[in-house]
């Protein structure tokens, strides 16, 4: 069986098992449950500490895990990025009492306080910046200016409102941007049964991302049409019976649904009608 190993807990926990759980594999329906069989399709479920995923990846005790790109650069584990999952977008940056850090060399002799102490670490070594010092804070981390802990933070950034009401604000380039992952172990042959799985979430990705838009248009339009609506590869075109129309099926990004459909109107204007739109299943 396939060993995955999926958050228990914060905000990848949900997402993830909702994921799983539309790629068609079973998932627990007590949050106290701890491993989860799912013989039927070939797995084994571990729901383990977000920040110890990439750890237990990493030597071997699972095959692959979800977990975050943060995550997992911070816990050193011998793993790898296998697939970007698409969720749980996150930024990580720099931030400091407003008007008194601008570039990230000035962190240089200061204090840093961070969750993410070693991917703090290794990103400012790469840069030739050494702090006077990289406090380890499990939370809060925006209070540790305030309370004299640190001069400045690193942390997770999402909309600023905690750091503005904290006094702090960002500065330099993103340390990193993050989302969720599926990771498995560097350095071996991948096991068996995770061809299946990526084929089932890049699925699932995709039937978030895309919709399927269905029209009808003058014949003479299609050409035209369908350079708006280029989907995959090529959308399906099946001309109606009375010879004049076709009608077109094509994947659409769910993003730039209305973009598109106002393309399609000035290419011809009334003549092209969209019979439907809805979400794609592969």
């Amino acid at each position: 069986m396939l060993r995955i190993a999926v958050p228990n807990k914060g905000s990848l926990s949900v997402p993830a098992s909702d994921m799983l759980r539309e790629a068609g594999y079973r998932q627990r329906r007590d949050t106290r449950e701890l491993v989860l069989a799912d013989p039927d399709n070939g797995a084994e479920f571990f729901f383990l500490r977000p920040r110890d995923v990439a750890v237990y990846v990493g030597s071997g005790t699972v095959d692959v895990g979800i977990t975050g790109r943060d995550l997992l650069l911070d816990s050193g584990a011998d793993a790898v990025e296998h697939l970007p999952l698409g969720f749980a977008a996150s930024t990580f940056r720099f931030a400091a009492p407003a008007g008194t850090i601008t570039d990230v060399e000035q962190i240089n002799g200061r204090r840093v306080a961070s969750s993410y102490d070693t991917l703090v670490r290794s990103y400012l070594r790469e840069r030739g910046i050494e702090p006077s010092a990289v406090v380890h804070l499990d939370g809060a981390v925006e209070s540790s200016v305030r309370l004299g802990v640190a001069d400045v933070i690193a942390d997770v950034v999402e909309t600023g409102t905690t750091l503005r009401a904290a006094g702090l604000e960002v500065f330099g380039e993103p340390i990193l941007r993050s989302e969720a992952l599926l990771i498995r172990r560097s350095g071996v042959a991948e096991p068996a049964g995770l061809d299946v799985l990526t084929r089932r979430l890049q699925g699932v990705i995709t039937a978030h991302e895309y919709v399927l838009m269905d029209y009808d248009v003058p014949m003479e339009l299609v050409d035209a049409a369908v350079a708006v609506t280029p989907g995959f590869e090529s959308p399906t075109v099946s001309p109606l019976h009375n010879g004049e129309s076709a009608a077109v099926r094509s994947m659409v990004k769910r993003s730039e649904t209305n973009r598109v459909m106002d393309a399609l109107y000035e290419v011809g204007a009334r003549g092209i009608i969209v019979t439907s739109i809805h979400a794609s299943r592969l």
